[in-house]
């Protein structure tokens, strides 16, 4: 009586990260919104930064003395209405990137073709911040030129050597990819476009924007805990003042790192443990 042979199944081999990054760059450029926000939303801080430089180049002369000595021309690249457009747009850019998967069943696709959930999060975490922090860049870098170009007409401008500037230019550059990321966790929790939206609106911006330093030490801590707060009353200045009340330069970096660490493994750990 003979034997049945087995027969020998194909193995699929795993997949290559390299493809699972080529894969999540096609996703991220296949949503409309990344093309506008990026696209349209990158040309618009730029172009506020020179229509704000050109403001101050025209006004230059009726500033008083100590207008002036108050002044840094760094502080034109991006001003708070400007920095809170770039973390609303990073961060609905982030959040959609995961929600956009939930909403049109792509999630289950993609799962399917690769089981290792914790693969699929670690590529999307890296496509998401390195494109974020490219627009995060590019939008500094022509800014400041620009920028610096419109206010050396008053003797006025900058330069990368002068104290602090490269710090500066630094902080503004990683909002983009900070909000992002915490965008990102945001979406991959809430799982609903409009929520998630909101959420980074409210957490990113509207929150840190209403609060200021107090007499209470223990609510200045919690304040110097937000990425847009350090931002405001630290980062985004060449000299920042020393006081209890107002976050520190090291600090502030720990915010600007923690952040978008926690943010990663709040995505890692939700898209591992729910359904889809």
């Amino acid at each position: 009586m003979s034997t049945a042979t087995p027969i020998a199944r194909p193995t699929t081999p795993p997949a290559r990260f390299r493809d699972l990054l080529a894969a999540e760059w096609i996703k991220l450029w296949s949503l409309r919104s990344t093309r506008w926000l990026l696209g349209v939303g990158a040309l618009a801080l730029i172009g506020f930064a020179a229509y704000s430089s050109v403001n101050t180049y025209l006004d230059w002369p009726t500033y008083t003395p100590r207008e002036q000595a108050a002044y840094h021309p760094v502080s034109e690249v991006l001003t708070g209405a400007t920095a809170a457009l770039l973390v609303i747009g990073a961060g609905s850019v982030g959040a959609l990137t995961v929600v956009g998967e939930y909403a049109t069943g792509l999630i289950r696709t993609t799962l399917t073709a690769v089981p290792a959930r914790h693969r699929v999060v670690a590529a999307k975490v890296a496509v998401v911040a390195a494109v974020m922090l490219t627009l995060g860049a590019v939008v500094t870098a022509a800014s400041f030129g620009a920028s610096q170009a419109i206010l050396s007409g008053r003797q006025i401008g900058v330069s990368l050597t002068d104290p602090g500037v490269l710090r500066v230019l630094a902080a503004d550059a990683l909002l983009a990819p900070v909000a992002a990321l915490v965008g990102m966790g945001l979406g991959a929790l809430l799982r609903h476009t409009a929520a998630a939206v909101v959420a980074v609106c409210g957490v990113l911006v509207v929150v840190p924007s209403f609060l200021k330093p107090t007499v209470h030490q223990w609510a200045n801590d919690l304040y110097a805990t937000l990425p847009l707060y350090v931002w405001r009353n630290c980062l985004s200045q060449t000299h920042p003042r020393d006081s209890p009340a107002l976050p520190t330069v090291t600090g502030s970096w720990v915010v600007f790192a923690l952040w978008p660490l926690v943010a990663a493994l709040l995505t890692l750990i939700v898209v591992t443990r729910r359904d889809v």
